[in-house]
């Protein structure tokens, strides 16, 4: 009888035996797949238009992996689709735009977008093939800008914080020739197309130009013009984000990375001035 007690506690201890095995097996898998998946990278899909935003992210994003993220660069050939893939949930941020643009497309779709970092400025500039300087202007001189409210309203403010003239206070952005209220040498403001500005520089006695026309004919920016944008224009552009994602580490991470100091060295050193960093 005793041996049969002993032959079967035996028999149930072996069982249990065998049971706890099996789970601490699969807990044991369990785990082991938790961390490898831990240990992969995440890709975080950014978008951005040709030109200095791809070429800058290409710069990000060996810094982004050191630190476990893969940064998949999303290129887009036009201004809307990047927010709109945005919103839609096809990218996780994108940067190719200033302030008063991004303000402006999102209230005009009615998307809930937000920025958490400022990337670059491509500035706006004031050339003249007949004067050296800003000061140098003479009463009654003519400056082309751009006849579009956006770049238009930029130039105005640009000669504006230099002291050209005054706008009214408070028009901000949105200035246009009728609100310059203090205009001492009565400087002429002479309105073409953006295209143009450069173009008729040899009719005018300066014309504020947009870095990517200005390119296009050879013009730096930063040694060919009289007068030039800084970091505290507020056509800085932007990284943009859904707002739920504003917090996730993985956005905080690309944010670092972009506004690195290895980033900051590649604009200055690539750009020649066409290109400002705005962090």
């Amino acid at each position: 009888m005793k041996k049969k007690i002993t032959v079967t506690f035996v028999i149930i201890v072996l069982l249990a035996s065998l049971v706890i095995g099996c789970s601490n097996s699969k807990e044991s898998k369990v785990n082991n797949a938790s961390q490898e998946a831990s240990s992969e990278k995440r890709v975080l899909k950014v978008g951005a238009t040709a030109g200095p935003f791809t070429e800058i992210l290409e710069k990000v994003k060996p810094i982004l992996a050191k630190e476990g993220v893969e940064l998949e660069i999303v290129t887009f050939t036009d201004y809307v689709a990047p927010n709109l893939a945005l919103s839609e949930g096809e990218i996780d941020a994108n940067t190719f735009q200033h302030i008063p643009y991004f303000n402006s497309f999102k209230e005009g779709r009615n998307l809930n977008l937000t920025t958490v970092g400022k990337t670059i400025i491509i500035p706006m500039a004031i050339y003249s093939n007949k004067y050296k300087s800003l000061d140098q202007l003479p009463k009654g001189a003519t400056i082309a800008i751009p006849n579009d409210p956006t770049n238009g309203g930029r130039a105005l403010l640009l000669l504006a914080k230099a002291g050209v003239f005054e706008l009214k206070e408070g028009v901000g952005i949105n200035a246009t020739v009728s609100d310059i209220v203090e205009n001492p040498k009565n400087i002429k403001i002479h309105e073409v197309d953006a295209a143009q500005t450069a173009r008729v520089l040899p009719d005018v006695d300066a014309a504020a130009v947009n870095s990517n026309y200005a390119l296009e004919l050879d013009m730096n920016p930063r040694k060919d013009s009289i007068l030039i944008e800084d970091a505290d224009s507020p056509y800085v552009c932007i990284v943009a984000v859904r707002p739920e994602d504003k917090d996730d580490p993985i956005i905080k991470k690309f944010v670092k990375a972009y506004q690195s100091e290895e980033v900051r060295k590649f604009i200055n050193e690539n750009f020649n001035g066409s290109v400002i960093p705005a962090f």
